[in-house]
């Protein structure tokens, strides 16, 4: 089964090697037909601690990491965090 990737914004960073994303989705009102924003937070691992409060990324779902961390984190602001860790360390 594919692993599913989500898109969000990081609201917190303060917690070594996690971030806190922020995921919202507009979905329509059954009976009114209004659009309503609905979101949801998940943590997020963030091996390197490279996230900032207000980067938009990617997170892809893993293995349970601790009780909460299901997700770790892709790519930050369009940039994959693989190639921009070894483009560091080079």
């Amino acid at each position: 089964m594919p692993r599913r990737v989500l898109t969000g914004r990081v609201t917190s960073d303060k917690m070594d090697k996690t971030v806190t994303v922020l995921l919202d989705r507009r979905i329509m009102h059954p009976l009114y037909k209004k659009f309503i924003r609905r979101s949801k937070k998940y943590a997020a691992h963030d091996e390197e601690n490279v996230c900032q409060t207000g980067d938009l990324v990617r997170i892809e779902e893993c293995a349970p990491i601790s009780k909460r961390k299901t997700w770790s984190v892709v790519s930050r602001n369009g940039e994959d965090l693989a190639s921009a860790s070894s483009s560091v360390s080079a």
